[in-house]
């Protein structure tokens, strides 16, 4: 299937705050990336890098009276930042569809899985009862579950972790959206689930000819199923590049830092895994420098003072006063 050179998501400038007792909350900040159509992006970074709260604020689920968003997202042409909450959802399932981070709480536990996947066939589509509960079954199969139409029949709690992933994939791609937003879509499945997981979603994405954003805090999840990769830190994007290029050449520390945490299978019995020494600063007292300065073999005064910018060569991006291998 030909795709566009068009980008089918654009995002410009979106800071997302969020109103708490302590003061605001600056989940995401001066955001500008562009979601090739037809490509699939990865996004990375630790829990709280403000990957899972730009995904949201893109498809309008953030909680409206606590929420404040600033700047343009534009999908397929339509600008969304002026969008009414109706019109928005006129876009949900059919445009953007999101796969959740666990699917048993994002699934129902007390309605059948049938009723599940065939609810948006019913409410988008206008597709009567017996239809829908036939393309149920369909894209159960296509999701590769055995015994589709035995398996609608059952409740969340009856299935394993890897066929209730399977479930939120079929949920997700019913009504044939052009983008899917995959928000850790293998957490707390097991190795080999995961790779099967990750090889459907790459298999649906070619097929269907969506768009994907596949989110998650492993890079090594995302090197071989994304065309780009974005990483983000403390609500910022601190380097984006194509994936060969990332990983042949990362400029961020943090970047770095990330691919040094991932266990490999050669890694001497005994040894102490490595981890990313500190935590993220506070989002609602944010560093006037660089936000990974003090977790930063390479920091100096400048990173602790002086917010980096982000600078483009060619494409690739970092926001780093101190690049790995120099400018």
């Amino acid at each position: 299937m030909s795709v566009t050179t068009e980008p089918i998501l654009r995002i410009r400038n979106l800071d997302v705050t969020f109103a708490t007792a302590r003061g605001p909350l600056h989940a995401v900040r001066d955001v500008s990336i562009d979601i090739p159509n037809g490509k699939a992006i990865g996004i990375v970074g630790e829990s709280g890098s403000g990957k899972t709260v730009l995904s949201r604020a893109v498809m309008g689920l953030l909680p409206s009276g606590t929420t404040r968003r600033t700047g343009t997202v534009e999908f397929a042409g339509t600008d969304l930042s002026t969008a009414s909450a109706e019109e928005l959802r006129t876009h949900l399932g059919t445009g953007m569809a999101m796969i959740f981070q666990d699917p048993m709480t994002a699934l129902n536990p007390v309605r059948r899985v049938g009723v599940q996947v065939a609810e948006g066939l019913r409410i988008r589509l206008g597709m009567d009862k017996e239809a829908a509960r036939l393309r149920a079954a369909d894209l159960l199969r296509l999701v590769r579950i055995p015994d589709p139409l035995e398996t609608l029949r059952k409740f969340p709690y009856q299935l394993s972790g890897g066929m209730r992933q399977r479930v939120m994939i079929a949920m997700a791609i019913a009504c044939s959206p052009k983008l899917l937003f995959a928000d850790e879509p293998t957490t707390a499945l097991d190795v080999t689930v995961q790779a099967q997981i990750l090889q459907l979603l790459g298999e649906l994405r070619r097929d269907l000819g969506m768009s994907m954003v596949l989110i998650t805090h492993d890079l090594g999840v995302v090197a071989g199923h994304t065309d780009e990769v974005i990483v983000m830190y403390a609500g910022e994007v601190v380097e984006r590049a194509r994936t060969s290029v990332l990983f042949a050449n990362m400029k961020m520390p943090y970047t770095k830092a990330l691919l040094t945490s991932i266990p490999t299978v050669d890694m001497p019995t005994g040894r102490r895994l490595p981890v990313i020494e500190g935590r993220l600063p506070d989002p609602v007292n944010r560093p006037a420098g660089c936000a990974f300065a003090e977790r930063c073999a390479f920091a100096t005064d400048k990173c602790r003072t002086e917010h980096p910018p982000l600078v483009t060569e060619g494409d690739h991006s970092w926001r780093c006063w101190h690049p790995l291998g120099g400018n």
